[in-house]
């Protein structure tokens, strides 16, 4: 039997003890409240149906936020850009709720305000994670929430990027790097954007690259773990391999030392464009030019493989030919 404590003017305690589960207590401005309450908590123990809100009560959203990203976020492949977008999460003020609280209203409100101020892709990505912490909270952490991500619509995402190098463009590029004989920034930055434009790798795949990784005599990188999880051979053109071959070597360690991430490339990339006078290209761009010089030479599912891609359907999206490509490959076909 529950018992009700008058603690104050317009406070009344609820404190319900029985055996088999623990202590439950909860304070109201009226004792109707305090007993409607403890009549529910009672009603559900006695169907065999309680679940004990208390942790849920006294953990906010960003205390949930930092227990993922300690614990699951971490052993992703892309954990540091999820941290940054974690951090920006935990920076909100609906951090500062408690998990009890939150309704798929206010996640529905936090969609819309942010995107009036970031891409929709951004958004997307944002709510993929709540979603996830959610699914990991109820599933692995057991904590009686509803997942209130499932029932927020997700904005629908952004036209694909069809940007490639235009005419002058990857000059330009090159000589907005000063070519550098020291052991500046510019060396590594300058072999990211050669390896990225002859091998199609992703800008975490370069980054990560060990020297143990490549077989400069057989002309083959050997990726062991890629953004899809799956192991790939990276084939090197004679450009790719001459790109490897001059890079500063330490002994052992990655090939591209001077990057820590790939936010930090991005910017990087983003200050060598703006002294190249070059507009809305960015690092992953070059993935969808060495995609679409490749491309016309080979079957798509080679293409894939290649690029490391599990479906066919990428090999549309990355393969963006310009107008002048389209008709020489017709013509080259017709023989007119």
């Amino acid at each position: 039997m529950a018992t009700i404590s008058k603690r104050g003017n317009y406070q009344y305690q609820a404190i319900i003890r029985r055996k088999g589960y623990p202590t439950q207590t909860k304070t109201f401005e009226t004792k109707k409240d305090a007993e409607a309450w403890a009549r529910d908590i009672e009603s559900q123990q006695d169907r065999g149906h309680f679940k004990d809100r208390r942790e849920i009560e006294g953990t906010t959203l960003k205390e949930a936020l930092e227990r993922y990203l300690q614990n699951v976020s971490i052993h992703k492949r892309g954990h540091v850009a999820e941290g940054n977008r974690i951090r920006q999460l935990q920076a909100h003020p609906l951090a500062a709720r408690t998990l009890d609280t939150l309704q798929a209203k206010d996640f529905a409100a936090y969609r819309d305000k942010r995107l009036q101020l970031v891409s929709a892709n951004t958004t997307r990505l944002e709510l993929a994670i709540l979603s996830h912490l959610y699914t990991i909270a109820i599933e692995e952490w057991s904590l009686p929430l509803e997942h209130a991500l499932k029932s927020v619509k997700k904005p629908a995402p952004g036209p694909a990027r069809e940007r490639r190098l235009q005419d002058g463009e990857e000059k330009n590029l090159h000589e907005a790097l000063g070519r550098p004989t020291g052991r500046g920034a510019q060396i590594w930055l300058g072999a990211c954007i050669r390896l990225a434009i002859e091998t199609g790798m992703r800008a975490s795949e370069i980054l990560t690259l060990e020297w143990s990784q490549l077989r400069l005599n057989d002309s083959i990188i050997r990726l062991n773990r890629t953004k899809n999880g799956t192991t790939r051979s990276v084939p090197l053109s004679l450009e790719a391999v001459r790109v490897l071959t001059e890079l500063p070597r330490h002994i052992g360690g990655r090939a591209i030392p001077n990057f820590h991430d790939t936010s930090g490339l991005d910017r990087a990339f983003k200050l060598l464009c703006k002294a190249a006078n070059i507009n809305d290209l960015h690092f992953h761009d070059l993935r969808h030019e060495a995609a679409s010089r490749l491309a016309p030479h080979m079957p798509a599912q080679t293409l894939a493989k290649v690029m490391g891609w599990k479906s066919l359907q990428m090999a549309m999206r990355y393969y963006n030919p310009k107008d002048e490509e389209l008709v020489e490959i017709v013509r080259r076909a017709t023989g007119t």
